[in-house]
């Protein structure tokens, strides 16, 4: 997937391109998340469309939910809970995934620049 320490630093242009590819890996992952967020708040809370975005986007980001539950009708309220707390854990992995998918390609650079040989 990346070169080895024994092969020459790719250029400028490849290195861009693979972050470049890298990067939208990781806004799809994102993106991804976001609607199975959203599907979740419009079905198993019922809220609207631009009401589910918020709330998944709040819960995505790190932010905390948005939804008072308080809110919702009894009988949906344990629903939305173990919806929200379990979006919630899984929005903290794809966090962690989505930032070192970004940063996979520079932190690789940066340790292969340090190991290239200098020839004088």
């Amino acid at each position: 997937m990346f070169e080895h320490r024994t092969q020459p630093l790719l250029s400028r242009r490849q290195f861009m391109a693979r972050a470049l590819r890298y990067a939208a890996f990781s806004g799809l992952l994102i993106g991804m998340s976001l609607l199975i967020g959203m599907a979740g708040y419009r079905f198993v809370a019922g809220t609207d469309w631009t009401s589910a975005f918020y709330n998944a986007s709040m819960i995505l980001t790190g932010m905390g939910p948005a939804l008072d539950i308080g809110a919702l009708p009894p009988e949906r309220q344990d629903r939305v809970e173990i919806f929200a707390g379990l979006y919630a854990l899984y929005s903290g992995v794809v966090f962690l995934a989505a930032s070192g998918l970004v940063l996979s390609p520079l932190l690789h650079r940066f340790f292969h620049k340090m190991h290239l040989e200098v020839k004088d």
